[in-house]
């Protein structure tokens, strides 16, 4: 009898932490934490911009080459 009610108050202990844990307020963390990740990349963005414009050039050169092949019909 003693391992049912634990099981069943254990059950309902679980039950109560899990409707506060996912219990959601009103405020302004979402925002804030939008807001800080848009910083962060723009930061990484300035910071690596030599670096982003390199991999570009790359990225569109290795793809111009691919569509020029494709038109043209490559020969195995």
């Amino acid at each position: 009898m003693r391992k049912l009610r634990n099981k069943i108050n254990g059950k309902r202990r679980m039950e109560y932490l899990l409707k506060k844990g996912m219990k959601t307020e009103p405020g302004i963390d979402g925002i804030l934490v939008t807001v800080g990740l848009c910083i962060i990349a723009l930061l990484l963005c300035v910071v690596m911009k030599d670096s982003l414009q390199k991999f570009i050039e790359t990225l569109v050169s290795a793809m111009t080459t691919e569509a020029q092949n494709i038109l043209t019909g490559v020969t195995p």
